[in-house]
């Protein structure tokens, strides 16, 4: 059977069906974590790493990869052969994308075995034109003069070092357009070395070169550091602490000290909560965290009463001049309504799923409303002279569309529907090549629809090869009316050139005079693909025949 695609329709409904899916899988058992987006330049390479689940051991089953970008599909049960021709490579828990392409371009998943976590990634192609490109490729570099400064290329999405069929071939520096011909290390950084540096990993795959490449800006500033006050990072001003009566509650006083007499402490009701362990409520000495500069003061309840809830607590950091004050409060959990929570789930859930049944069922059917009621045509004109350029060929078959049949197709399209038709054997001057005019005719139609008739009255199917190439080369709509004898065919005994023009567009089937109304499921379909017509007042016409 000749399977047509319709790509843009499945895309959208992809979109709408993966939160749906992500809360349905939640319900299911399946457990799917947040959507992690990656970002690639195109043509370059990128890895997926699929993390270890918590609740899975290294010994488990290996790990599955699905892709979810123009259909399904189960990479991991393709051979090494067919990854290869699909630009990619799975080995262990890593996903690598060898040179990325808007083809790539969507959702993926991988899944360790039975194992009822499931990860999502969306992988993103960027332009090299794009400002989503530039925010996403540079990465911040801070030295300062007269200091050692070691540029790192970031390992972002890298090609993991345990790939044995992958060889990282090193890394290759440039400053802005000129050759970078030390290494990555400055012994003395100084003001006029800053600028942007740009970063090549280069990996070999069977025999081939595919590259990373960054970009840094180095931003090189004066030795001396301002100084610094001293400042409370954590708690917030008069930030609320939910607790249960009678259990315990520590509440820690983060400060950022930048001098030796600063100093921070817990006050309560405007005087200092006690040091000493053995009471209710106390606090433990400032402490040094990690970073040298920030010190911790924990305020304890060892057991939360009522009357801690109608007090104030207070952060205090004293420093030279005047003091810092934070006021934090205690109050009770509130209790969570689970019956609001799962009605108000349902009801998303059922909004959705509505949405996406009512797109799929009337989908045809609002379109055309909207056109027809409505008047939702084109306003402004693209610069084409037509809406539809009908390509006849003679049909592999015996049973095409006849002369009747085929005069029915014009004169329904211009008369009834407003659209404007070129017609090879009508709108084309005489002596020009075949070859010529179908492209000119292409070049000036909003959308192409290939006809098979019993006879043929136009350039010849000889030409669908080249229409094929001018198609993909130009991005035009393409529409393939096919016969129900067409439809019956296996895809494999069609001719190639056909087999690619209907696997490129979108199929409308013409079943004889059951076709003929104008309210058939044909008519709908295939007003549906093509644009809609645009006023003919803004229409400049090809040349006419005397």
């Amino acid at each position: 059977m000749l399977c047509c695609a319709t790509t843009h329709v499945i895309t959208m409904v992809q979109v709408l069906l993966l939160p749906l899916f992500l809360l349905f899988a939640s319900f299911t058992g399946v457990c799917p974590r947040e959507l992690t987006e990656a970002y690639v330049k195109a043509g370059e390479m990128v890895a997926l790493y699929c993390p270890q689940d918590s609740g899975s051991s290294p010994g488990d089953a290996k790990v599955i990869w699905i892709s979810s970008t123009t259909h399904e599909t189960t990479l991991t049960d393709t051979s090494p052969a067919e990854q290869r021709k699909m630009g990619l490579l799975i080995h262990g828990r890593s996903l690598v994308i060898l040179s990325a392409s808007l083809n790539h371009q969507g959702n993926y998943s991988c899944s360790l075995g039975n194992a009822s976590s499931q990860f999502w990634f969306r992988l993103i192609v960027l332009t090299t034109q794009s400002k989503e490109y530039q925010k996403r490729t540079q990465y911040p570099k801070i030295c300062y003069t007269q200091e050692s400064c070691t540029l790192n290329c970031p390992e972002v999405n890298v090609p993991s070092a345990n790939i044995t069929k992958i060889t990282s071939k090193g890394i290759t520096w440039h400053k802005e357009v000129e050759s970078f011909s030390r290494d990555d290390h400055f012994s003395s950084v100084e003001v006029n070395d800053q600028g942007e540096y740009n970063c090549t990993r280069s990996y070999l795959y069977h025999g081939q070169i595919y590259r990373m490449t960054f970009t840094l800006l180095l931003r090189v500033e004066p030795k001396e550091k301002p100084v610094k006050s001293s400042v409370i990072l954590s708690p917030h001003k008069s930030q609320v602490f939910y607790v249960d009566l009678g259990t315990t509650v520590v509440i820690d006083c983060k400060a950022e000290m930048h001098s030796d007499s600063d100093e921070i402490s817990w006050i309560s009701e405007n005087s200092e909560v006690e040091k000493n362990n053995s009471f209710p409520v106390f606090y433990n000495s400032p402490r040094e965290s990690n970073a040298s500069v920030t010190q911790i003061a924990s305020l304890v309840f060892k057991k939360v009463s009522e009357e801690d809830l109608s007090k104030n607590f207070t952060c205090k950091l004293e420093l030279f001049g005047s003091p810092i004050l934070v006021n934090v409060t205690l109050a009770l959990k509130p209790r969570p309504s689970y019956v609001s929570l799962a009605i108000g789930t349902v009801g998303v859930v059922l909004v959705m799923v509505w949405t996406v049944v009512i797109y799929v069922r009337f989908r045809i059917t609002v379109t055309l409303f909207l056109r027809d009621s409505l008047g939702c045509h084109r306003s402004t004109s693209d610069g084409k002279s037509y809406d539809a350029f009908l390509m006849f060929f003679e049909s592999y078959t015996d049973r095409g569309l006849n002369e009747d049949d085929r005069k029915c197709l014009e004169s329904v399209l211009e008369e009834r529907f407003g659209y404007r038709v070129c017609l090879y054997d009508r709108d084309v001057l005489p002596g020009q090549a075949a070859a010529e005019a179908v492209l000119d005719c292409i070049d000036q139609s909003r959308a192409v629809v290939l006809v098979p008739t019993s006879s043929d009255p136009g350039p010849g199917s000889g030409l669908l090869s080249a229409i094929h190439a001018a198609l993909v080369e130009r991005q035009s709509r393409l529409i393939f009316i096919q016969t129900e004898e067409t439809k019956a065919l296996a895809s494999g005994s069609l001719p190639e050139a056909l087999q690619l023009l209907g696997e490129a567009g979108d199929c409308v089937t013409w079943k004889g005079t059951s076709s003929t109304p104008h309210s058939s499921s044909f008519w709908k379909q295939l007003r549906y693909y093509l644009p809609a017509p645009q006023d003919a007042s803004s229409i400049k016409l090809l040349p006419q025949t005397v």
